[in-house]
């Protein structure tokens, strides 16, 4: 017997029959399609599913979860690969491309997303509507993975996380029923899925709040990572003031500090330098007016000012288009006080921390600490969100960068707190780290009670 003929004897006969059904496609691990249909987003993490299903729609899913019950896996849904955090071995992944609908209702101010549209063709239906969707700043991630899993962006301090946007979805229980599911439905379930995940089966599409956002400006300051300490005290001084010199009228305030290595491919006027980019979003320039305290303090070398829209931010974002390997941390902290910002920023300095290529901090507060809607996914009390980012470059070894993130988590422990979104957990992380044990209990009966039989994959909730 060959070798592909030996590899297919191995598969289910429920999944070689399911091959055969499907209006869509189904990639078994012996088809020349399987290796890159199983890659995730995150390329460092490495993923061997027993299948890969392209479902056509929802009797294609039925029939993915018929197989996976009767040959024991599990089933694991990834619309475009990001939130990767496990093999998947023992499980089919499901990809969901082909539930593409998209339909924005200004007057109810609720947008209709399937579960395979990524935010880049959401923000683009809502261009010249003067409205805003609580999105996250990458245009190619899923918005109902985005949303599942909690999700920061822009818009937060205003509209919340993406989890509080989340009014229902339609989701194609273990059962093979189709339920549109609210709060007056399964208010169990809504919580559990608002930051927790698709626990009570296959979520083919999401309703979303919508926000009145007429006009919208973005400043946009550089300073040399010389005057980062000073930068990063005056804007934490301005975002905690109040009145007119606060950055209560900002919708989002982002600092990314950016160490570029000293390679040839690298522009020369940053080659080998560290920068930190300032990056604030208002409705007018006045609610930006906070940043003159930075201006105070440092000599920007870039001073922008400009209207924009959440299409513009997210074509400008500097967000990877196409998969690649990294390592990340991140951290939320009850505050920022002057003895962590010099801790980071000296142990940042170090030669040994040169692989930590970026570090960005996100100020939350205002609709981020009073959720519209109950979730598992809470940010609430937490001040700031720090987040480490070490690539893997080939040829590299890892290490380096490992020991990094987790040097980044030690020096800003004194001021952490027992916060997370499970859209900012990196690999393997457990969502024990974004609820207390009662809530993460509550999560559990709820998942039991969706889900008895144990079909959908655990994730990051062992069971």
């Amino acid at each position: 017997m060959s070798t592909e003929a030996h590899e297919r004897a191995d598969a289910p006969a429920s999944l070689r029959s399911l091959q055969e059904q499907m209006e869509g496609r189904l990639v078994l691990p012996d088809d020349a399609a399987y290796d890159a249909d199983r890659r995730p987003w995150n390329l460092a993490v490495e993923q061997r599913p027993q299948a890969v299903a392209h479902p056509a729609g929802v009797d294609d899913l039925r029939g993915v979860l018929r197989a996976a019950r009767e040959a024991g896996l599990a089933v694991a849904v990834q619309p475009n690969g990001h939130g990767a955090s496990s093999a998947l071995e023992g499980a089919i992944l499901v990809r969901t491309a082909a539930f593409d609908h998209l339909e924005v209702d200004a007057d109810a101010r609720v947008a209709r997303i399937g579960a395979g549209v990524p935010w880049g063709p959401v923000l683009q239906a809502l261009e010249g509507t003067g409205l805003g969707a609580p999105s996250g700043t990458s245009r190619v991630v899923s918005a109902t993975g985005y949303a599942l899993g909690g999700g920061h962006g822009w818009l937060a301090r205003e509209a919340g996380l993406g989890a509080h946007g989340l009014r229902a979805v339609r989701v194609l229980r273990p059962d093979g029923s189709l339920d549109r599911v609210d709060d007056a439905s399964d208010p169990e379930a809504m919580w559990a899925m608002r930051g927790g995940g698709g626990i009570a089966g296959v979520v083919t599409g999401i309703e979303l709040d919508l926000h009145p956002v007429p006009s919208l400006v973005r400043a946009e300051l550089v300073v040399d990572g010389a005057q980062a300490g000073a930068a990063l005290r005056a804007l934490r001084d301005a975002a905690e003031a109040r009145g007119p010199e606060g950055a209560d009228r900002a919708l989002g305030l982002f600092a990314t500090s950016m160490r570029m290595p000293d390679a040839p491919q690298v522009p020369e006027p940053v080659r080998g330098r560290t920068l930190l980019t300032i990056e604030a979003l208002g409705p007018d320039e006045a609610s930006l007016a906070f940043l003159d305290g930075v201006r105070a303090a440092t000599t920007p070398e870039m001073d922008a000012v400009a209207p924009t829209t959440q299409l513009q931010m997210a074509m400008q974002a500097m967000e990877p288009t196409d998969p690649s390997p990294s390592r990340g941390a991140s951290v939320a902290l009850g505050g920022l006080d002057d003895a962590v910002i010099d801790a980071m920023l000296g142990w940042r300095a170090l030669p040994e921390q040169a692989s930590l290529v970026g570090i960005g901090m996100r100020l939350l507060g205002g609709a981020v600490d009073e959720p519209r809607r109950p979730a598992f996914a809470t940010l609430e009390g937490a001040r700031w969100l720090v987040m480490g980012l070490a690539p893997l470059l080939p040829g590299v070894p890892p290490e380096p960068g490992l020991a990094s993130l987790a040097g980044l988590s030690s020096v800003l422990a004194p001021n952490a707190v027992p916060r997370m979104i499970q859209t900012f957990l990196g690999e393997g992380e457990p969502l024990d780290a974004c609820g207390s044990p009662e809530a993460i209990a509550r999560l559990r009966a709820a998942r039991d009670a969706a889900d008895p039989d144990g079909v959908m994959h655990e994730g990051r909730l062992p069971r």
